[in-house]
């Protein structure tokens, strides 16, 4: 990236690694694949940065959730300050060491697009953002990370914005409808899913409850908005399953369940799901309609922890003390999702969704 923020070419290209080898020697943890077997990948891992060093990133912490952001990046072990001026180069160098460390071949690192009104305003709403050439930029630097763009289509040059990141290497795009203030079935929007359906650009967005980051629309949660793109022949991810964040969200669980018999190009995935409210359904992840359409995604930096696991029995009090002793919040919540009975095929879909440019 140039001091302007242009796109050069990436030259990252997603791919299933030959081979996988257990971190922890525990046979029972199933995290030795065979030879030739992709390895398993994290596709919901999100980058944040205080743009102090030119990243383009800002981040606007209410005083709400600041208690939140600093026990995040104290759960994380980035031990720097958000307002350093290293942070940006910190989180980053943090994060790609903890995939290494980890079972997990790489991780899709996601783009934070701005917040437009449906006649493409920007609009002055929102607690980050983090650029598309950042993330390029990382995925160049990191054979750890695979770039994921976010892109508003109700941009003005979100077309020529889409094609940019084509050509810079995006695997996906990643959108929150109800906080980007994204109708995904608005048929102004047809052109954008149906150039990411030509491209086989898959998109990730976020479903069900949000309290990390402010909405904009909570109607805007619900998977149903998701028809157009699917329609599209785009390949959706609908993120945490539509499940609650807080205990008034409405549940949209059961109806992503239905939407799978209409849309064979539908999936979800995984992720947050070592939190208290999220992670409630895993009976029913394990089987389908869910089994077969789940990817794994963490949500890194959202905290993981296995007691609400072990509390609602979905894993033994061996295996939560294990996962507990485990100190790379990446591993630890993939050994968990294996401890809760997620078989190795959930933690390597993702590369069959996955555009490879």
């Amino acid at each position: 990236m140039d001091a302007q923020g242009n796109l050069e070419h990436s030259t990252h290209r997603a791919g299933a690694p030959a081979s996988s080898t257990a971190r922890t020697g525990d046979s029972e943890q199933r995290t030795v694949l065979e030879a030739g077997a992709p390895k398993p990948l994290d596709m919901h891992v999100h980058i944040v940065g205080n743009g102090a060093r030119g990243s383009g990133c800002w981040m606007k912490v209410g005083t709400a959730h600041r208690p939140l952001a600093a026990f995040m990046l104290r759960h994380i072990g980035v031990g720097v300050s958000t307002h350093a001026p290293e942070f940006d180069e910190a989180y980053a160098n943090h994060l790609a060491k903890l995939v290494r460390e980890s079972s997990l071949s790489a991780a899709v690192i996601l783009a934070q697009d701005e917040v437009y009104d449906a006649n493409g305003r920007k609009l002055d709403f929102g607690s980050f953002h983090v650029p598309n050439d950042y993330i390029f930029k990382l995925a160049r630097e990191h054979p750890e990370f695979l770039p994921a763009a976010s892109i508003h289509p109700a941009r003005a040059d979100a077309l020529d914005q889409l094609d940019r990141c084509l050509e810079a290497g995006a695997v996906m795009l990643k959108l929150l409808p109800n906080c980007h203030n994204v109708n995904c079935s608005d048929a102004r929007y047809k052109k954008f899913w149906e150039r990411m359906a030509a491209a086989k650009l898959p998109l990730l967005a976020h479903t069900g409850g949000e309290h990390t980051v402010p909405v904009f629309d909570k109607k805007l949660a619900d998977p149903r908005v998701l028809r157009l793109p699917l329609e599209c022949g785009v390949t959706v991810i609908a993120a945490h399953c539509a499940t609650k964040s807080g205990l008034t969200d409405p549940d949209y669980f059961h109806v992503l369940g239905e939407m799978f018999a209409q849309h064979p190009n539908l999936y979800a995935d995984t992720s947050a799901f070592n939190t208290p409210i999220r992670g409630r359904n895993i009976h029913a992840c394990l089987r389908e309609p869910f089994a077969s359409r789940l990817v794994h995604g963490s949500d890194y930096p959202v905290p993981i922890f296995g007691h609400w696991a072990w509390l609602q029995r979905f894993v033994d009090w061996s295996n939560f003390r294990r996962c507990e002793l485990v100190g790379n919040v990446l591993e630890k919540d993939y050994q968990l999702k294996l401890a809760m009975g997620f078989p190795p095929e959930h933690f390597t879909r993702a590369w069959s969704l996955l555009r490879s440019p």
